[in-house]
């Protein structure tokens, strides 16, 4: 790993006192490779004399990035200026700053005085392009993860917590101190160098990096996505021969630089030699465009359609559904969510699907294997199990911040239920849902009570506060029993306040800066930074919606900054109706006349594949569920 690397001088006695009271680098419990040092060292390549300096402009740096084969220049531009006049200009501006002429024998600029203004002058010159780029980044984008973690303290979710994202199965332990290779922005060579850098601090697929040799002096830290082509573990530049260059910030902080290195480096943490490959490979997805699937109808719930995978980006799908004829009638979401299936899945369970008005497949798209949809649990149906009519908690997808008194109003084969939402439900069943019986997102009676969550009564229900035990008696129904519910909660590794990014699952093309504000076993609470709680959604903690700090810059996905104050108060009328506009967007089949519901039905759209499941009757026993703990 250190194979090649030659120092400025092979006399480690020259370095620095500074470089003599280095703390050795404390080892980091993790299985990340350690850095040995094996009697090889960093390609570090400056050749038998080391540093060079630019007889025209004065600048240091590594003598083999130098031009000419005599290395006396750092550009062709400094080697074709250095004619006599240029020479003479140098040899002038020399005196004003020496008081006296060069001798014959020394050279027009003398090493280390330069060395000592070049230090100084590249200090201030790195600071303010430090501050360019922090402004630029607030100017351009609006937004940067790395300034808004700094300025707030903010601790964002580990990537370790997102199984279905990229790397999410094999980030391993990637912690502050491991080392990376990364290329080096303070220098003025005119070819990519690189230099070691040290994670300061973690924040999701973002690293805030500090070059070794800082110490303590965070002048020159940098945010970066670890996963980026341009990030390697230490190794990495001898292998590949590419050069290892201090910054000039401090390149005359130390006359040895490979002996710190060497002692900086060894037994420290790297990246495995893989990452890059192990990058690529978690961001190959198996569905592409021309993929035709089924999919929850965006404006009639309890229905699926036909829709034609459109695009894919960092797993999501953009499915443009197929009767579309401009294609702008499309739906988003991620290609494990559980609202997408296999052609042929309504017909096999019993679930509603509207007929496609296209009789025949478009050239080119072809239905999806079975095989790449998300599986969902096994379930025995022939014993004890849900029934019509029984009682039960359930997120209502129409408004994601609530959870709602609701009742199960079709079993459906293979595990899968219709649920509506008690009192405001359509006559026609127009806005039932579906869920699995393993679903995260239903809950038994009790279960908001028992969490602190305030539970959402049926509209229109006057009896408050709302009481479990009493609204079963006057409704003559009973309770889904507790062991039927999905009681397992994973070390999902969430904690209150961490920052993520989440879609909008009202409009889920968009995704926003997010943060956990509640944790109920494996139920979080997602708020959209900047906007108001009413707009906060229930999600489960292996929701493919979810994703670490960074996804979107990783994938090229646009993510939707916080929404500001000044924002907030400017636009508040028009967010609100828009948001609300999201809800009415489903909602809208609600205000459905029976006639028109009868001419729905006769345009033969609708087909309800009935099964023997979803005529089974309430057995009529008293089985409440009111304190026990899921």
């Amino acid at each position: 790993m250190f194979d090649g690397y030659d120092s400025c001088s092979e006399d480690t006695s020259s370095s620095s006192s500074s470089e003599e009271s280095e703390e050795e680098v404390a080892p980091l419990p993790s299985n990340l490779p350690i850095i040995k040092n094996n009697g090889q060292v960093y390609t570090y390549p400056d050749g038998k004399s080391g540093m060079a300096t630019c007889e025209m402009c004065g600048m240091v740096g590594v003598r083999d990035a130098f031009y000419s084969k005599t290395k006396r220049f750092c550009s062709v531009s400094c080697s074709r200026s250095y004619s006599s006049n240029s020479k003479k200009a140098s040899i002038l501006a020399r005196l004003q700053v020496t008081g006296k002429p060069p001798t014959k024998k020394a050279k027009v600029l003398q090493k280390q005085p330069l060395v000592a203004k070049l230090a100084a002058y590249a200090q201030y010159q790195a600071t303010l392009q430090n501050q360019a780029k922090t402004k630029a980044a607030v100017s351009m984008e609006g937004f940067s993860w790395g300034n808004y973690i700094n300025s707030n303290s903010f601790i964002a979710a580990p990537v370790t917590c997102f199984k279905h994202a990229p790397m999410g199965t094999c980030w391993g332990d990637i912690s502050e101190n491991v080392r990376l290779e990364v290329p080096n922005t303070d220098c003025s060579l005119p070819t990519k160098v690189f230099w070691i850098a040290g994670i300061v601090k973690l924040a999701g697929y973002n690293a805030l990096l500090r070059y070794e040799g800082f110490e303590n002096d965070s002048g020159l830290d940098f945010w970066c996505n670890i996963c980026g082509s341009d990030i390697h573990p230490v190794g990495w530049c001898a292998a590949s021969g590419k050069p290892l260059v201090p910054p000039r910030t401090i390149q005359h902080k130390y006359t040895n630089w490979k002996a710190f290195l060497v002692k900086r480096l060894t037994g420290a943490k790297t990246l495995p030699p893989d990452f890059s490959q192990k990058v690529s490979e978690s961001m190959q997805y198996p569905f592409k465009p021309c993929m035709r699937v089924e999919v929850v109808d965006k404006r009639h719930l309890c229905r699926t359609r036909v829709a034609v995978v459109e695009s894919v980006i960092g797993g999501r799908l953009r499915l443009v559904y197929e009767e579309s004829e401009d294609r702008t009638d499309d739906f988003w979401c991620h290609m494990h969510s559980p609202l997408i299936h296999h052609i042929g899945w309504s017909r096999s369970i019993g679930h509603r699907f509207k007929r496609s008005d296209i009789t025949k497949k478009q050239d080119g798209h072809f239905d999806t294997p079975p095989h790449l949809f998300a599986k969902v649990k096994e379930v025995d149906q022939s014993g004890e199990w849900f029934k019509e009519g029984m009682k039960l908690e359930a997120i209502d997808p129409l408004n994601l911040s609530t959870i709602c008194v609701a009742t199960i109003r079709k079993v459906l084969a293979d595990g899968f239920l219709m649920i509506g939402i008690d009192g405001s439900e359509a006559a026609d069943g127009s806005d039932w849902f579906c869920y699995h019986a393993t679903s995260p997102s239903i809950f038994p009676v009790g279960f908001c009570e028992i969490n602190m969550i305030e539970l959402t009564p049926p509209r229109g229900y006057t009896k408050l506060p709302f009481k479990w035990f009493d609204y079963l008696r006057e409704t003559g129904s009973i309770a889904a029993p507790v062991k039927l519910f999905n009681k397992d909660v994973p070390n999902h590794g969430f904690r209150v306040g961490m920052k993520l990014e989440a879609v909008d699952l009202m409009e889920p093309r968009l995704i926003c800066v997010a943060t956990v504000t509640r944790i109920i076993h494996r139920l979080l609470r997602i708020h959209f930074d900047g906007w108001e709680e009413e707009y906060d959604q229930w999600v489960d903690c292996e929701s493919p919606d979810l994703y670490p700090v960074g996804w979107c810059q990783l994938t090229g996905y646009q993510l939707q900054p916080p929404a500001s104050q000044s924002s907030r108060e400017n636009q508040s009328a028009s967010s609100k109706q828009k948001k609300k506009a999201k809800s009415q967007q489903y909602k809208g089949h609600k205000k459905m006349t029976t006639l028109q519901l009868k001419e729905e039905l006769l345009d033969g759209e609708d087909y309800n594949f009935l099964q023997g499941a979803s005529d089974q009757e309430s057995n009529g026993s008293a089985n409440f569920y009111i304190k026990q703990e899921p």
